[in-house]
């Protein structure tokens, strides 16, 4: 009898040993990459969602209506909290941290999967999402376009609106307004993120009579 509760107790702490390895695999990943939420964040959800998982399962076995279910449902819904946490919107209307909270949402998946005994499957997903943000992460930075604000000024108003028809398609917002006698224009611009940063500045500064005072 003991021996079979010994097991028991070690299959459960296997459990929870391989979600804690599995979401700190996923969140090593995000803090890598510089991100908000990282190793302790999704380690901690791994090993919250696998005990929640482990207590809807086994925790209620003495009473006679239980649905094992809920306690996983609740999980589910109550990591938007936290991932919500992680998305924020910038003055150029860029929103970031969705990836890394949809990550901590998959290694709430993921706990619970290791919670229920579904060790390999969870395992399997933890690897999936670890390649497949690295490979898209490469993509990412590769491909397509991002949005960079930058903001000029000068004397000339002339000067910006050369500037403004330089860029051409590049511009796809512009404001305009006066300070102490200068002229400043606050643009967002579409970028190609094969253009290194050291290079944009140097576009960008290239205007003759405008001033480049930041870009983000």
């Amino acid at each position: 009898m003991d021996t079979i509760v010994e097991n028991e107790i070690l299959q459960l702490v296997i459990r929870l040993a391989v979600a804690a390895a599995l979401g700190a695999a996923i969140g090593y990943e995000r803090e890598f990459r510089g991100k908000g939420a990282g190793v302790r964040t999704h380690m901690l959800v791994a090993i919250g969602a696998c005990l929640f998982m482990m207590i809807s399962k086994y925790g209620f076995g003495d009473s006679a209506r239980f649905d094992a279910a809920r306690v996983a449902a609740g999980v589910v819904s109550g990591i938007g909290f936290l991932g919500g946490g992680l998305i924020i919107k910038s003055k150029s209307n860029v929103i970031t941290g969705l990836t890394t909270a949809a990550g901590l949402w998959v290694t709430a998946a993921i706990g619970l999967g290791a919670g229920s005994g579904m060790v390999l499957m969870a395992a399997i997903c933890a690897v999936l999402v670890i390649i497949g943000t690295e490979i898209l992460n490469l993509c990412h930075f590769r491909l397509g376009y991002h949005q960079v604000t930058a903001t000029f000024s000068s004397d000339d108003v002339k000067a910006i609106e050369e500037a403004v028809k330089q860029m051409g398609k590049d511009v796809n917002h512009l404001s305009f307004s006066k300070q102490a006698g200068r002229c400043k224009a606050e643009m967002m611009l579409r970028v190609s993120k094969k253009e290194k940063p050291l290079e944009l500045l140097k576009r960008l500064s290239s205007f003759p009579g405008v001033e480049l005072e930041s870009v983000e």
